[in-house]
């Protein structure tokens, strides 16, 4: 928690207890390391949001 490989760290303090949120970082590392050839994706601070319908913009 205090050294991420992502991002900062953050101190911990008495009586508080960490809780880790799903982030899109983890899977994006691995969608680029995997060489696919089109990924829509985010970077912190600029998620891309939309009104399409994943059906809408399937590629299978």
């Amino acid at each position: 928690i205090q050294s991420p490989t992502f991002g900062a760290g953050v101190d911990i303090y008495d009586g508080e207890v960490p809780v880790f949120w799903a982030c899109g970082i983890t899977p994006q590392t691995v969608a680029l390391a995997s060489n696919v050839e089109f990924m829509i994706t985010h970077k912190p601070g600029h998620m891309f949001i939309t009104d399409l319908r994943d059906a809408e913009v399937a590629l299978l």
